[in-house]
């Protein structure tokens, strides 16, 4: 297991919070997630390949990622 950051814009309530959590939480591969909204960081438990895969599903969820 990784600790996996990145960084999400697009975020402003605690709705979007919940929702890219549990997108990214659903991920095969993924053991934990937490998105900090006032910082718009998203901290992420995963294998080490899951990067692109957790970069996809913030996309498909209607956020961006720097």
């Amino acid at each position: 297991m990784k600790t996996i950051k990145v960084s999400i814009e697009g975020m402003s309530c605690s709705h979007c919070k919940m929702a890219l959590e549990t997108a990214i939480g659903q991920l095969d591969g993924v053991q934990a997630v937490e998105v900090n909204l006032e910082n718009n960081l998203a901290v992420i438990e995963a294998e080490d390949d899951m990067l692109e895969t957790i970069r996809s599903t913030i996309k498909e969820a209607g956020y961006t990622t720097k």
